[in-house]
């Protein structure tokens, strides 16, 4: 998450800057040097450290978004901001630092999960942002550090409001969009590292596994949903569910692509964009998921 460093009074520093930024202008301009300062005396007083972070909290990493961190200005979740932390979890792993990759694969594993609980329905995001998160190095591992921040940040721009929308939806939107999210991280979790699959039968296998468990998972819970759209969505979801059961247990490469091309396309996202209409959700299938279905 950030490297322990010699405390250096942030604030003595901007007083500075703020002087002398002052002394070096006309009266005519002094107003707008006031207020620049003005800014800045306001951003300095708004950092926080990174350990310091919580759910809900809406900020502005000081630098880059990506690489190690030692503060973030924290902002009122109304103002444009970068990021919104959406959950948070602590690493119990013994005592040896797990390593950079095993740190990752531990967020990369509970982020979503998390995440998902404070934003369920992704498609509501704002436009750019992706998950990141707050991990411990391995200098603050030594001093105790076990905490996973796991955030929304945009990559480029701001946006404002919080992500926060787990507590106003109704019942059978909760249900829907639970179903919804395991189909597809059941996809993308268990997606094979060849390009192949005669390179990896077994593991495309062990994913439309995955999938056929996670859609009839989701066809269960629509089956308590009233609604056109949602009856038609339940129909072509039980017929994809059917057509990954095939991949699953296709003999050979061949058998496997046959039935994965209807598979794929059976949970096409375009396809649920009626329902969640129906349902008052997200209709705008995200720009990552288009591309991929697109071809």
């Amino acid at each position: 998450m950030t490297l322990r460093a010699p405390y250096r009074s942030i604030r003595g520093i901007s007083g500075v800057a703020v002087l002398l930024a002052l002394g070096a202008v006309g009266c005519a301009d002094v107003s707008d040097a006031v207020d620049s300062a003005k800014d800045g005396a306001k951003k300095v007083a708004r950092q926080r450290s990174v350990f310091s972070l919580d759910t809900s909290d809406c900020y502005n990493p000081s630098g880059k978004a990506e690489g190690t961190a030692y503060t973030v200005e924290i902002v009122p979740c109304d103002e444009a901001h970068e990021g919104q932390v959406v959950g948070e979890f602590a690493i119990d792993k013994g005592e040896e630092y797990p390593g950079d990759d095993g740190i990752s694969a531990i967020a990369d594993e509970r982020c979503p999960v998390e995440a998902q609980k404070y934003a369920p329905d992704t498609w509501a995001l704002p436009k750019g942002v992706s998950l990141f998160y707050y991990t411990p190095t391995q200098e603050s591992w030594a001093t105790g550090d076990r905490a996973v921040s796991c955030t929304y940040t945009s990559e480029a721009g701001k946006f404002s409001g919080s992500l926060d929308t787990s507590k106003s939806l109704k019942p059978e939107q909760t249900t829907f969009l639970k179903g919804s999210n395991a189909v597809y991280e059941a996809l993308w979790a268990n997606q094979s590292e060849k390009d192949a699959v005669e390179d990896d039968l077994a593991g495309y296998k062990a994913q439309a596994k995955a999938v056929t468990t996670a859609l009839d998972g989701h066809v269960k819970g629509l089956d308590g949903i009233e609604g056109a759209e949602v009856g038609k969505l339940r129909t072509t979801l039980t017929k994809a569910a059917g057509d990954w059961k095939k991949a699953a247990n296709a003999a050979d490469s061949d058998a496997f692509y046959i039935a994965y091309d209807s598979a794929f396309t059976g949970i096409d996202p375009n396809k649920s964009v009626a329902a969640r209409k129906e349902l008052g959700l997200a209709t705008t299938v995200p720009a990552d998921d288009a591309e991929v279905w697109a071809g």
